[in-house]
């Protein structure tokens, strides 16, 4: 899996917080309101964004496995909690070892960010997995391939569409869903019986939101120019441009994401065709 820095995790986590649909987590929450403690699985955790964001809206005691495959990430989980929540770090390479991550007491499995990175391959295997366990299933913040900017440029389109195909590379997953990941994970969670609440959970950069907008656009230009498609003249003038308006407090930004809570019904047995 490619990797992600702890100094990026921590400066898009407030986005990804203000992002999170509430109604989804409305969801979550309803769906274990009556349990006196949950276990859950958070997959791919990164620092620990999901739980953070999550545990205080659960009203039971809570046991978590935050699973990763970065020790160093893993390190900066939480190392203290309320005395009702148990954090225990999973070292676990999900690519070869879902399963075994799924392993054990579970009432529900999370993940953030990172199914719009994996392969249908992979999402087919999760959505079987936790079919097979009768395990709820929580994911933030999939990428769509929405993406805004205002005011705009003329590059953007071809800007956007380069990132989206390098969305489709391989991640360490296989080729990756990318934009196609939200609609590939709700149809695949139906199939194997589940019900499925789902709402837009969009990135919103203002004027002066300066340090991410800087950051997301060098991530898209490199994205572009790796990708290819956009000739490099074009990649350079379209950041050297968007970097201004950035710096001069007129730009904003608009990212698509999709979250999502896939709950199993007894409508449809599972693995049925």
């Amino acid at each position: 899996m490619s990797g992600f820095s702890a100094s990026w995790l921590e400066l898009r986590e407030p986005y990804d917080r203000a992002a999170r649909n509430a109604s989804v987590i409305d969801a979550v929450s309803a769906a274990l309101a009556h349990q006196p403690s949950v276990s859950i699985v958070d997959l791919a955790c990164g620092t620990g964004s999901t739980f953070r964001a999550l545990s205080p809206r659960i009203k039971a005691r809570q046991t978590w496995r935050l699973a990763d495959n970065d020790l160093s990430l893993l390190a900066r989980t939480p190392e203290s909690s309320p005395p009702d929540i148990h954090v225990a770090t999973l070292p676990v390479d999900l690519n070869h070892d879902l399963e075994a991550a799924l392993d054990g007491p579970a009432d529900l499995v999370t993940t953030s960010a990172l199914l719009d990175l994996v392969s249908d391959e992979w999402l087919e295997r999760l959505a079987i997995e936790a079919a097979a366990r009768r395990l709820p299933v929580y994911a933030g913040l999939t990428y769509d391939g929405r993406i805004e900017m205002t005011p705009k440029h003329s590059a953007d389109a071809a800007v956007v569409d380069a990132v989206n195909r390098h969305q489709r590379t391989d991640k360490g997953f296989g080729p990756a869903l990318g934009p196609d990941a939200a609609r590939a994970a709700v149809a695949r969670f139906e199939h194997v019986g589940y019900s499925v609440v789902h709402g837009d959970a969009d990135w919103v950069f203002g004027p002066d939101d300066r340090t991410i907008q800087l950051e997301t656009l060098s991530g898209w230009a490199a994205a572009a120019r790796e990708i290819g498609g956009v000739g490099l003249p074009d990649v350079v003038d379209w950041l050297t441009r968007r970097r201004a308006l950035v710096t001069a407090g007129r730009s904003a930004i608009r990212v698509g994401h999709v979250d999502f809570f896939a709950r199993p019904t007894l409508t449809k047995p599972i693995g049925s065709r």
